[in-house]
C-alpha cells in the first residue's frame, strides 16, 4: 500500500486564480474518483455514540485514553462526550482531513481515530475543528481550500507548540479503501522543514514525511509502531 494514503490532515493554499484552475482540476478528477462529491451527512456521522466514542479511545493505549477528554461528531461538528483529565483528547475524524487531492476526499467509510496530546490539543486538533466547520457549512472542496487560504492569511489559527504529537494506534481504524485500510503509528509535528533533516523515507528508514501542513507552517511526520493500542503485535508497514 501507499505510505501517501496516510499522510492526513492537508491544507491547501493558493489565490482566487489558482482556486479556479484547482475547480477545474477537481472537476476532471471527479470523473474518475468514486467519491466526486460529499456524501449526504448521515453516511459520515456514527448512530451509535458509544462506539464512537470506544474507537476514538482506541486510538491510544488505554493508559492515555481511559482519562483523555472524547469528541464525537454531531451534525453541528465535534461535541464534548466526556470530559478527560490527563489534557490528551480522542476524535475519529473523517475523510475531508485528507489532502485535497486525495481521491478518497470524500470517502464517508474513512474513520481515523486520533489521540492528541496537549500541545497537539491547543495547536492541531484546531485545523480540525476548521475542516470539519468548512464541510458542515456545505461548502465544495474548492470552497474549503479558499477557506483555508483566508485563515491561514488572518493568522486565525494558533501557532505550532513544540512536542505536539498525535497516537493512530487503533486496530479498527479505516484509513483508506486500499488492502487492509489501516496502519499503526505515532503523528509528530515540527516546524516547516525538508524530510531530509529526520531521514524521512529513505530506505530502511521508519520515518515517512507526511503533510506540509499548508494551514500553517507545520511539517507532519509519521512513524510506525510494533503494538496497536490494545498491546496485540501490529505490522510495522501499512496493511
Amino acid at each position: 500500500m501507499s505510505q501517501n494514503m496516510f499522510k492526513t490532515i492537508a491544507w491547501g493554499t493558493f489565490t482566487l486564480a489558482v482556486m479556479l484552475g484547482a475547480s477545474r482540476q477537481a472537476r476532471a478528477q471527479d470523473a474518475k474518483t468514486p467519491y466526486p462529491s460529499m456524501a449526504p451527512l448521515d453516511q459520515y456521522l456514527m448512530t451509535d455514540r458509544n462506539a464512537e466514542i470506544a474507537l476514538a479511545r482506541s486510538a491510544a493505549p488505554d493508559s492515555i485514553s481511559r482519562e483523555a477528554k472524547i469528541l464525537v461528531l454531531g451534525r453541528h461538528g465535534y461535541e464534548t462526550s466526556i470530559e478527560g483529565k490527563n489534557g490528551f483528547v480522542c476524535v475519529v475524524e473523517r475523510s475531508w482531513m485528507a489532502p485535497f487531492d486525495d481521491a478518497e476526499f470524500w470517502n464517508p467509510k474513512i474513520r481515523g481515530p486520533l489521540c492528541f496530546n496537549p500541545p497537539a490539543v491547543r495547536s492541531i486538533l484546531p485545523l480540525t475543528f476548521k475542516r470539519t466547520e468548512l464541510v458542515l457549512a456545505g461548502l465544495s472542496k474548492a470552497q474549503i481550500m479558499a477557506s483555508v487560504e483566508v485563515t491561514s492569511d488572518r493568522k486565525e489559527l494558533p501557532a505550532l507548540e513544540s512536542g505536539a504529537m498525535t497516537f493512530m494506534m487503533s486496530k479498527q481504524a479505516y484509513l483508506t479503501d486500499q488492502d487492509d485500510h489501516n496502519l499503526c503509528h505515532l503523528m509528530l509535528y515540527t516546524s516547516r522543514m525538508d524530510g531530509a533533516a529526520w531521514g524521512a523515507d529513505l530506505p530502511g528508514s521508519p520515518v515517512m514525511l507526511g503533510q506540509q501542513l499548508p494551514g500553517a507552517p507545520v511539517t507532519e511526520f509519521l512513524v510506525p509502531v510494533a503494538k496497536w493500542s490494545d498491546g496485540t503485535a501490529a505490522p510495522m508497514d501499512a496493511q
